[in-house]
């Protein structure tokens, strides 16, 4: 089978330095671990209880308090506020609701263009949200580049540079831009994505919504909900919320719904960060516009600068592990680090020197139509939105008045479009799902070494409304 650039050798005692001085846990986290807030301890009424501490979670809660600053809005987190995808994940808040264009008009062909403006309508909603908070969360809105680092790409690029948000670079262009070997051509979206710092954003979000009202708990995982004659009942291991509305914002984790529970698989996402770049280092990959960087294979890697010039690398691998299970262990998988450590020497050569300060990783709630899906249950009190796949950080901040909307039963241009009408078809249960997922990595990383060519597997899986073109 033909190599990509990425399979090419690398020196694995240059890997072994780079490693050595890791250490597991989120560098954002690390870095901002945010206030605490008790658990909840005593029985209470409320008008709208949200159930998960993380973007979407804490979103709703403060655009309900927006909307109607007299009621009463509790959090619920079963951990700490953000400690889990919204705290993990690398930044980038992108304006695309529908993971991509050519996911969005596969699915959602005749809402495609009015998704396209929303989102782009929400990044620059969010931006203004962001920016007026009164903790600084590092937002900053630099763009995006996709790039080619293979032959068959290169026509990908072209077709994708429209020529209003997106524009053409070719090789040389694109390597004067961030010096890397690799690149071929690329795409600059300047208007697309912002920057953010993750930990520093779920902190501006839990002081925004506690300013204004919020009640946030945490240490409260709740253990089920309940109808009850006014509402719905959430129960915790030391109280019982009652509640006239719920908004479920678990993201990868089980669903109080039973019959979500086969819409979304927890599929884990390996991250390095690097320690901080000298002067030298900057200089020698140029970069200055600072954006974020994703290549475009099927396994792809996405990448960034922080604020005090380190680099972020991650993707490539995504792994999902039999029975749908999310466990710490899942978190530390040597080859995948060694990996990501090996395609980053391959990108900046110029960086082999550079040491990685940390290692992470986290689950990602991934859903077989690979953006957001929405709905109600029980009457219309409650209601939930999953299934990002991995591009929420943005998609949150729409979803919340989606949810919110959807509550109060109101037909708004959001509530009545495609995506938020329909449903993805649920993934089959286990023992099915494992094979079925490695199976589609398999023919992933087959299609990336065929010049792109999708086999039969995948043009079957794009036939029934399963597939994805990254």
């Amino acid at each position: 089978m033909p190599q990509t650039v990425f399979d090419r050798p690398v020196d694995s005692r240059l890997v072994d330095a780079a490693l050595a001085d890791t250490r597991p846990g989120s560098f954002w986290l690390d870095r901002t671990p945010g206030e605490r807030h008790p658990a909840l301890t005593a029985d209470l009424d409320c008008d709208l209880l949200v159930v998960g501490g993380g973007y979407t979670g804490l979103w709703t809660a403060l655009q309900a308090k927006r909307r109607s600053p007299a009621s009463r809005v509790v959090v619920l987190e079963a951990r700490t506020n953000g400690w889990a995808a919204s705290g993990r994940n690398g930044g980038f808040a992108e304006a695309s609701l529908t993971h991509g264009e050519s996911n969005g008009r596969t699915r959602f062909a005749s809402d495609y263009d009015a998704l396209d403006a929303d989102g782009l309508a929400n990044l620059d909603a969010m931006e203004a949200d962001v920016l007026g908070f009164a903790r600084n969360a590092n937002w900053e809105r630099t763009g995006v580049y996709g790039v080619a680092t293979e032959p068959h790409q290169v026509p990908w690029m072209e077709e994708d540079a429209d020529g209003d948000r997106g524009f053409y670079l070719d090789g040389p262009a694109m390597r004067a831009a961030v010096a890397s070997p690799t690149y071929l051509a690329g795409v600059e979206r300047p208007r697309d994505a912002a920057l953010v710092d993750p930990a520093r954003l779920v902190d501006a979000l839990a002081n925004a919504c506690a300013t204004a009202g919020v009640e946030l708990f945490e240490h409260s995982p709740v253990l089920g909900i309940e109808r009850a004659d006014r509402g719905v009942v959430a129960r915790t291991a030391a109280a019982r919320v009652r509640a006239d509305r719920v908004a479920l914002a678990t993201n990868a984790f089980p669903t109080l719904l039973k019959r979500l529970r086969l819409f979304t698989v927890p599929v884990y996402d390996y991250v390095l960060m690097t320690e901080p770049l000298s002067a030298a280092d900057r200089a020698a990959i140029g970069w200055e516009g600072r954006q974020g960087v994703a290549d475009s294979a099927n396994q792809f890697h996405y990448y960034r600068l922080t604020d005090d010039d380190r680099i972020l690398w991650g993707g490539y691998d995504a792994i999902y592990h039999y029975g749908g299970r999310i466990r710490p262990e899942y978190e530390e998988r040597p080859e995948t680090f060694r990996k990501l450590a090996g395609h980053f020497q391959t990108t900046f050569p110029q960086l082999e020197h550079v040491r990685f300060t940390h290692r992470w990783a986290g689950a990602i709630d991934t859903c077989s139509r690979f953006c957001a899906f929405f709905g109600t249950a029980w009457g219309g009190r409650v209601t939930y939105a999953l299934g990002f796949t991995g591009l929420g950080v943005a998609a949150t901040h729409y979803a919340a008045d989606v949810m919110l909307d959807l509550l109060e039963g109101k037909e708004t241009r959001a509530t009545t479009n495609e995506m938020v009408r329909s449903t993805p078809l649920p993934f089959p249960p286990e023992p099915a799902t494992w094979p079925a997922v490695q199976a589609t990595r398999f023919a992933l990383d087959r299609a990336d070494h065929r010049e792109g060519r999708r086999g039969a597997f995948l043009r079957t899986l794009d036939a029934v409304g399963l597939g994805f073109d990254s």
